[in-house]
């Protein structure tokens, strides 16, 4: 079945080359993106390691922020390749919230592009999960969307099935890091056991890193004893 998904795998890319979403030229390999495009991407160079919060002073080693030294969050790191400005912004948001599943693939592309040079490969992926009603609103998934393409290139099986959204927490635009603390305590349940040492949780943006520390300590506390973040992009 593999070689089968190849073949049409190669017939799609003589027969329909790819388009760069953002400008509409010719994609630069296998990707939706051109060349030029993907050479200006608002990359998240300077950051920390522990939460990828954007850094303004260079650094030579791997350094945590002020709010990581304060405060460890409960997750180990943070894989976070863009920064939510632009043309990364507009693929999220497209996704998110026009159903543009052509963004997801090229977001995972991406995502999966940096993690092959820098990250550490775990047991399984976890999408972040939404609440049924959020889910039902939106027909889809982001993270999940987003997933399938990383777990595709990187060969990680992903578990979307363990982990549960009970809290319908309001929308976090705007709110400030106490209040999405707030609005997302006991927001998240494990409702299997999950058979996995190291796990990493897949997002699409960061902004504060609330989502991701409550998702954290819950599958801490179910034996997970590495998590880490991986998301397109920091805000």
């Amino acid at each position: 079945m593999k070689k089968v998904y190849n073949w049409l795998d190669t017939i799609q890319s003589h027969l329909l080359p790819p388009i760069c979403i953002l400008c509409g030229n010719l994609g630069s390999g296998a990707l939706d993106l051109c060349a030029f495009c993907y050479k200006h991407l608002p990359r998240n160079n300077l950051c920390c390691y522990r939460c990828a919060e954007i850094l303004t002073a260079p650094i030579v080693v791997p350094t945590l922020c002020g709010h990581c030294i304060s405060e460890s969050p409960a997750f180990n790191e943070t894989y976070a390749p863009f920064i939510h400005q632009e043309e990364i912004r507009h693929l999220i948001t497209g996704l998110k919230f026009g159903a543009q599943f052509k963004n997801a693939r090229l977001l995972g592309a991406l995502l999966a592009e940096h993690l092959q040079k820098t990250a550490e490969k775990p047991d399984c992926i976890i999408p972040v999960p939404l609440h049924s009603s959020r889910y039902h609103q939106r027909g889809f998934n982001q993270a999940l969307e987003i997933a399938r393409t990383v777990s595709k290139k990187l060969q990680i099986p992903i578990d979307f099935l363990s982990c549960l959204r009970d809290k319908d927490t309001p929308h976090q635009t705007g709110l400030s890091a106490k209040k999405r603390r707030q609005n997302l305590r006991l927001a998240f349940s494990v409702r299997k056991p999950i058979h996995a040492h190291h796990v990493a949780i897949l997002d699409d943006v960061m902004t504060t890193g609330s989502t991701a520390n409550a998702l954290a300590t819950v599958l801490k506390k179910a034996g997970v004893s590495r998590v880490d973040m991986w998301v397109c992009a920091r805000a």
